[in-house]
């Protein structure tokens, strides 16, 4: 791993695995201590990064100003977000920010969800009442969870749209938070739905929309697999023009996997923006980049993708012979 001083790379450090499996680390920073030199000297387990084996084997006080900066950023500064993943707290972050409240109201009625804002309802619960939604087993990683919170706070979804907050405030405080989407039926007539109604594509997005506040204020790199998955082409590409456009300059990323082959478009991201997957026949995949390829600006990326000048496309049996081959039922 390198850092960029200036206008050059500066090398962090390098792990490496000779021909008989023995893995070598060298070590560059201001200040190696005495344990980083001895688990640089060993090596780590073959089958383990470099920092997981520091991670799991060091303090922060035994590493240097470099490797403490990149472990934080891995732990606090990317963020991953699955295709079936749901917003952790997000009606409590509704219910105490009135801008990520707004904004969030307003990106999805812009995108043509039928939503015309949103609602979050927040009540006290009492214990008696949270034990009995709760598994006892649940109750206890909960109780357990919030005493090692920083900020003694708990966070358990209960479905779509519903999720129990515990505080710790001397005594645990527990609020159960409903979300509600808000439809203008006629002039003036609002019918609220409960999130768990709306529809999956609508859900996706609410989930996916703290990642564009928080990189409008902050600094992170978002990984988000299948981008697609439940929203429309046309919503995918606005999400990602949304975040070109509201989020230039600072240390801000979002990395997407997608099948959505219209993003192939040279006005919306550069060559080297551009990556491929390609499996071999061994399985194994293969990552690479749209500029090491020679492409004309004008150029069509979608349509010479699909034809295969990129590679990175499924390669077909015949399935004109499997259906000429069924037998099918008199």
């Amino acid at each position: 791993m390198a850092q960029v001083d200036g206008s050059k790379e500066r090398m962090l450090y390098e792990r490496t695995t000779d021909l008989n499996g023995k893995v070598k680390i060298d070590v560059e920073g201001r200040s190696r201590g005495e344990k980083l030199r001895a688990l640089a000297t060993v090596g780590g387990p073959q089958n383990q990064s470099f920092l997981a084996t520091i991670r799991a084997t060091l303090n922060v006080a035994d590493l240097d100003d470099d490797l403490n900066e990149i472990v934080n950023w891995f732990n606090h500064g990317l963020k991953l977000v699955g295709p079936d993943a749901s917003f952790r707290g997000l009606g409590d972050l509704l219910a105490r920010d009135p801008e990520f409240h707004k904004f969030a109201g307003e990106f999805l009625k812009s995108s043509s969800t039928g939503v015309d804002r949103l609602n979050v309802l927040k009540k006290e619960v009492t214990e008696e009442e949270l034990r009995s939604i709760l598994p006892d087993d649940v109750w206890g990683r909960v109780l357990k969870s919030i005493n090692e919170d920083e900020d003694g706070v708990a966070v358990v979804k209960i479905g779509e749209g519903n999720e129990l907050l515990i505080e710790r405030e001397g005594e645990n405080r527990f609020f159960r938070f409903t979300i509600q989407s808000i439809h203008e039926h006629e002039r003036g007539k609002n019918i609220p739905l409960e999130l768990a109604e709306e529809s999956d594509g609508t859900k996706r997005l609410l989930n996916l929309i703290p990642a564009l506040h928080h990189l409008r204020i902050g600094s992170a790199a978002y990984f988000i697999d299948e981008i697609d998955r439940s929203l429309h082409p046309i919503l995918v590409r606005q999400f990602l023009e949304f975040f070109l456009k509201s989020c230039e300059g600072g240390q801000r990323q979002i990395i997407v996997t997608t099948h959505e082959s219209n993003l192939l478009d040279l006005e919306l991201l550069r060559r080297d923006e551009i990556w491929f997957a390609e499996k071999d026949q061994s399985g194994a995949t293969h990552l690479y980049s749209l500029s090491d390829f020679k492409v004309r600006k004008d150029l069509e990326i979608r349509k010479h993708y699909l034809q295969g000048r990129f590679g990175a496309v499924p390669f077909l049996g015949n399935l004109q012979q499997l259906l000429e081959n069924q037998e099918c039922p008199e």
